[in-house]
């Protein structure tokens, strides 16, 4: 599966790279396969695994910032991995066309 998901804490202000940045560090940290956007980070692994990092990922911000914003969004397809990879040279493939 992979999961898309963006953390946003609330009630610090507006600048909050140094939140999220606790947020992706837990991603990274986790050894999963994962990348970070301006927008979202995505990891890829198993449903408890994956799940897993995400809270972590929030409870880094919660720590710090008195209310957290999760969205999220998932592809959960059994058996196929190396998506993060494969969706995009998919899409690259026929843009090179």
């Amino acid at each position: 599966m992979i999961v898309a998901f963006s953390v946003t804490p609330l009630g610090v202000g507006e600048d909050v790279g140094e939140y999220v940045a606790d947020a992706v560090r837990v991603v990274r940290e986790s050894g999963l396969p994962n990348r970070t956007d301006a927008m979202f980070t995505s990891v890829e692994g198993e449903w408890d695994e994956v799940m897993d990092v995400v809270r972590r990922a929030v409870a880094a911000v919660e720590e710090r910032a008195p209310r957290v914003s999760l969205v999220l969004k998932a592809d959960i397809r059994p058996g196929v991995t190396d998506g993060l990879t494969s969706k995009v040279e998919t899409v690259e493939r026929f843009l090179s066309q």
